[in-house]
């Protein structure tokens, strides 16, 4: 039977008890009031005895009640049986997270809106300090670091940070904080030391190698001059010394390629206003040397802005920029230098014509020895390492490299400098 139906007939047949009652004694309203009050009475003391099951969190599907209540707490006692389900799944979910999280080798913390701990793994005990009990303290007040601090509070989280380990001065850490859900952030940090040491043990062999050829390369460079103005014995021999001077040649520029490299990773900024107009008629007037054509290269001075910063690093970044513009087109086609202001830049552009650069290419070829053609290498003889420079002249100005380039329709590079570098 219907619960709503039979609460309608109990409801209905004190209603004709009250009315068949009245026709003896009268008072019909009366009794209707009684009836009414009676009912309510029953229905409160009934949701007051709900009230205080559901607050002391005791509830069951309650076999003594009748009627609707009888479905009403059916219906809770399925619902709080799911929730109990609910919640065991999600517990287990969470175990599981944990114990995964805690394998981690990097540590991860999660903060809160205002930069509390409320959840860390083992290895943030291990890498950060951390301990259980700093649950629910702000962040930065166990890691004191200023930069931490200012890379927590600026909110641009773009790029990681580097900072010293609380833990032993020896030891560097790298920190990313990633946000998510509503205020809440997550702090990833992993022990970068071996990998720095890695790096520097690779700049360190980069230097001493360079620096223990160029003594054989000088030695052998002699020679070959030497040989080159004797007479030679027979039109072979003379091609030969021509082959190994042009080698030599190519050697002592990967050489000081890598020597200038190795400065750019190492040396400190040093910053100067630097005549950048000027810079690019001379750095032109070169190039038009090299090509052995004075009107090929166009260059357009659209601003008169200088910037602070090196002028030798500028003009090496340039310069190859110029040159490999100048290798990689053909002889009849111009290349275009322009110095311009565009929006909240102050940009460099050296346009060509020659054979372009496919896109899956452009992200790869400031690489260092990357070629984008090795067939086409061997005919444009060159150290690889041109675009690379040009990537670090950049990063140590601020600066940003876009490439544009199509197929068959030359490249366009662009050196983006911020305008607060100007002078």
């Amino acid at each position: 039977m219907n619960r709503w139906t039979r609460e309608i007939k109990i409801v209905s047949f004190w209603l004709i008890m009250a009315i068949v009652a009245s026709l003896f004694i009268g008072h019909l309203t009366l009794l209707l009031l009684l009836l009414a009050v009676v009912l309510l009475i029953q229905q409160s003391l009934l949701i007051n005895k709900l009230e205080r099951n559901l607050s002391v969190g005791y509830l069951t599907d309650n076999k003594q009640a009748k009627g609707i209540w009888e479905e009403i707490y059916l219906h809770l006692y399925k619902i709080r049986k799911r929730q109990k389900q609910s919640k065991k799944k999600l517990s287990k979910m969470l175990e599981r997270f944990h114990r995964s999280t805690d394998a981690l080798p990097d540590a991860a913390v999660v903060l809160g809106k205002h930069d509390e701990i409320e959840w860390s793994n083992k290895a943030a005990r291990q890498i950060l300090g951390l301990r259980k009990k700093d649950r629910g303290q702000r962040i930065i007040n166990l890691l004191r670091t200023p930069v931490f601090i200012q890379y927590l509070l600026s909110r641009d989280y773009k790029d990681p940070i580097t900072i010293p380990s609380p833990l032993t001065d020896e030891a560097l850490l790298q920190i990313k904080i990633v946000p998510y859900g509503a205020g809440q952030r997550l702090l990833l940090a992993n022990d970068i030391t071996h990998l720095r040491k890695l790096e520097q043990m690779r700049k360190d062999f980069a230097v001493n190698v360079s620096h223990e050829l160029r003594t054989p390369l000088t030695v052998l460079k002699g020679y070959l001059e030497t040989l080159k103005e004797q007479p030679a014995p027979s039109p072979f021999y003379a091609r030969c010394f021509d082959k190994m001077a042009l080698q030599t040649e190519r050697m002592q520029s990967l050489i000081d390629d890598l020597l200038l490299l190795t400065r750019l990773e190492t040396r400190e900024k040093h910053q100067d206003c630097v005549d950048i107009p000027k810079l690019l008629r001379q750095i032109c007037h070169e190039g038009q040397i090299i090509g052995k054509n004075a009107q090929r290269i166009q260059l357009n001075i659209r601003c008169t802005d200088n910037l602070l910063g090196d002028e030798q690093e500028l003009r090496s970044a340039f310069s190859n920029l110029l040159v490999n513009a100048l290798k990689y087109s053909p002889a009849d086609k111009p290349v275009i230098v322009t110095w311009s202001r565009r929006d909240k830049y102050l940009c460099l552009s050296v346009e060509d014509q020659g054979e372009g650069i496919a896109g899956a290419d452009i992200p790869r070829i400031t690489e260092r020895f990357y070629r984008v053609d090795r067939n086409r290498s061997k005919k444009i003889q060159g150290t690889g390492l041109g675009l690379s420079i040009v990537k670090h002249v950049l990063v140590r100005h601020d600066a940003q490299l876009k490439i544009e380039s199509q197929l068959g329709k030359g490249s366009h590079f662009y050196c983006l400098f911020p305008l607060s570098h100007r002078c």
